[in-house]
C-alpha cells in the first residue's frame, strides 16, 4: 500500500514516515500543499495523511483541488486532538441539521474518538443571531429580488421527518425580517446530484426561468446553506446560474460569502465556546 502524507512540521513529517515504512507502507512525505497535489498527479495512492495547515497550498485547498480533478483518494486530516483534550467541540460549516449530512459527520467523529474525549457536537446553527445579521447585511438596501439557495438533498429526507428544508426557510424568513426585504424574496436549491431519485426543488436554474416569466430582471442570490466560496458557489452560481441568467435575459449577482469575515469567526467561536461551557471574551 502506498500512502502520501502531507505534512509541514519537519519532526512530525518523519515519525509518520517512519511508522508508516516500519509498518510495510510505501511512503511519500511532502512539507506543503503545492507538493502534495503534484505527487497525487504522479502516483497512484491508497490513502493520504494530510495536515490542514500547511504554506503555500493549505489541506483546504488540497481537498478542493482534489474535488474539482476528481483525484479519489481517501484522507485521514490530522486534527487537534491529543492525549491532554478530553472534552472537543464539533460544529460542522453546515448551519442546517440533516440525517443525510451533519450525523453521519457526527457518527464518523464519535467513531474516530472512540471514547477517548467527551464530544459536545453541535447539531443545528441555522438561527445563529449572528450569522442572520452577517447575510442580512448583505442582502439590506437591494433594489433585486433575493434567491435565498442551499444544497439539495433526496426528497426521502422529508418522509423521515428530517427537519432540514424547514431549518432552511427559517433561516431565510429571519434574514428577510432582519433585512427589511419584506415579500421581494424566495428560495431555491441547487447542486442536486444525477442519482436517479427525485431531490428537493425547485432547482436554481429552474426558478430563474420562473421568475423571468413573472417579470423580475434582477436578482440576487443569497447562499444560506454554504458559509465559503467553493465548488457549489464557483462553479453552480457563478457559473451554471449566471450562463442561464444570459440565456434569459436576467441580471444576476450573489453577495459575497462569509468566508474569513471577522465577524462570522467571532461568531462561530461563540457557538463552539457555548457548547464547550467556556465563557465568551469580553
Amino acid at each position: 500500500m502506498r500512502v502520501l502524507v502531507a505534512e509541514d512540521d519537519e519532526a512530525l513529517r518523519s515519525v509518520l514516515a517512519r511508522g508508516l515504512t516500519e509498518n510495510g507502507y510505501i511512503v511519500d512525505a511532502v512539507p506543503d500543499g503545492e507538493a502534495a497535489m503534484t505527487y497525487l498527479a504522479t502516483y497512484e495512492y491508497e490513502v493520504m495523511v494530510l495536515d490542514w495547515r500547511m504554506p503555500r497550498m493549505s489541506g483546504y485547498d488540497v481537498l478542493a483541488a482534489m474535488k474539482s480533478r476528481k483525484i479519489a483518494v481517501p484522507v485521514l486530516m490530522l486534527t487537534a486532538l491529543d492525549r491532554s483534550a478530553d472534552r472537543i467541540a464539533g460544529l460542522v460549516l453546515a448551519p442546517h441539521y440533516s440525517a443525510l449530512s451533519i450525523k453521519a459527520y457526527r457518527d464518523q467523529l464519535e467513531q474516530a474518538l472512540a471514547g477517548r474525549a467527551e464530544l459536545s457536537f453541535v447539531d443545528s446553527w441555522h438561527d445563529e443571531p449572528g450569522f442572520i445579521a452577517l447575510l442580512a447585511d448583505r442582502v439590506r438596501g437591494t433594489q433585486s429580488h433575493v434567491v435565498f439557495t442551499a444544497h439539495s438533498l433526496p426528497e426521502r429526507i422529508l418522509a423521515m421527518g428530517d427537519p432540514y428544508q424547514a431549518q432552511l426557510l427559517e433561516t431565510a424568513r429571519l434574514v428577510a425580517e432582519a433585512s427589511g426585504l419584506g415579500e421581494q424574496w424566495s428560495f431555491s436549491f441547487q447542486s442536486e446530484s444525477p442519482t436517479g431519485e427525485p431531490w428537493l426543488g425547485p432547482d436554481i436554474l429552474d426558478h430563474l426561468a420562473a421568475l423571468r416569466r413573472d417579470g423580475v430582471e434582477d436578482v440576487l442570490i443569497c447562499p444560506v446553506g454554504f458559509v465559503s466560496d467553493h465548488l457549489e458557489i464557483r462553479w453552480d452560481l457563478d457559473v451554471e446560474a449566471q450562463e442561464r441568467a444570459a440565456e434569459l435575459g436576467l441580471r444576476v449577482d450573489r453577495i459575497e460569502m462569509p468566508n474569513a469575515d471577522p465577524a462570522f469567526v467571532r461568531t462561530l467561536a461563540g457557538i463552539a465556546r457555548r457548547a464547550l461551557g467556556v465563557p465568551s471574551r469580553a
